[in-house]
């Protein structure tokens, strides 16, 4: 057909840009999964990477600075690379493979156990939370939206894990409190790796559903409590899916609905 390479320009000139080395971090967390590498295990050079990865020892180099702030890998001066020591309950020796932030199945299926936690967490807090821990998610809350109305995003973020940490303390479950914390850090990986923590212009929802969990939790109502993080949980979801498709795909996702009401965090 003579048409084929206009075509796979067509193709091209429409593909989304994405940084080289946010790339090759997205290919070392495979590459990894792939040989079966542990933490403490070694990795191989960067100019070995490079030419696994068909790019440069610099775009190498900048793509394991990602996963080194992500506690992925870590540099050892004169000895080369390695695999992190992960002591988290969600490593990759336990689950017998890598959380890769940009595959959407792998995302699927930590909103699922997210959902799992966070509904009983708010069900177990509204009967549990004692006043201390109330005010520290009402703080939580209010901050969110303070930062949301001044833009800023770093006090956002962390409003928002304070907020969501704070339900699961007040639930008085030291295990569930440490898959929280667990899922939450994978999550985070998500947006460093593919939604880059932005403030989208959907964030009032989510300080709106922030504050029904905390109203349903402080009036000691369990089950209005849990739906409120379920609907919480989901619409997060449709918005990581939405940004995700949109960043590493190039548009939505087919049949998706129009995005309304959430930010890049939850």
């Amino acid at each position: 057909m003579t048409d084929a390479p206009g075509a796979a320009a067509d193709v091209a000139e429409t593909a989304p840009y994405r940084p080289g080395y946010e790339v090759a971090a997205e290919q070392l967390l495979e590459l990894i999964a792939s040989l079966g590498l542990r933490p403490g295990d070694r990795l191989p050079t960067e100019v070995e990477l490079a030419g696994r990865l068909g790019t440069s020892r610099t775009v190498v180099r900048e793509g394991v600075k990602i996963l080194s702030a992500l506690g992925r890998v870590r540099a050892q001066k004169g000895r080369g690379l390695y695999v992190a020591d992960d002591p988290g309950m969600l490593a990759a020796g336990r689950l017998g493979g890598f959380f890769l932030p940009t595959n959407l199945d792998h995302l699927f299926m930590l909103f699922e156990f997210r959902r799992i936690q966070e509904v009983e967490a708010s069900r177990l807090a509204s009967a549990r939370a004692n006043p201390v821990e109330l005010r520290a998610i009402e703080e939580a809350a209010a901050t969110c939206r303070r930062a949301f109305e001044s833009g800023d995003v770093e006090l956002f973020m962390r409003a928002d894990d304070a907020f969501h940490l704070g339900i699961a303390t007040a639930a008085h479950n030291a295990f569930l409190l440490t898959a929280v914390q667990e899922a939450r850090r994978l999550q985070s990986q998500s947006g460093v790796m593919a939604l880059r923590g932005t403030l989208g212009g959907h964030a009032a929802a989510a300080i709106e559903e922030h504050e029904a969990i905390h109203r349903a939790v402080r009036d000691g109502r369990p089950e209005d409590a849990a739906r409120a993080a379920a609907v919480h949980i989901d619409n997060t979801l449709e918005d990581y899916r939405r940004q995700i498709q949109e960043r590493v795909f190039g548009g939505p996702p087919a049949g998706a609905p129009d995005p309304a009401g959430r930010p890049d965090s939850a």
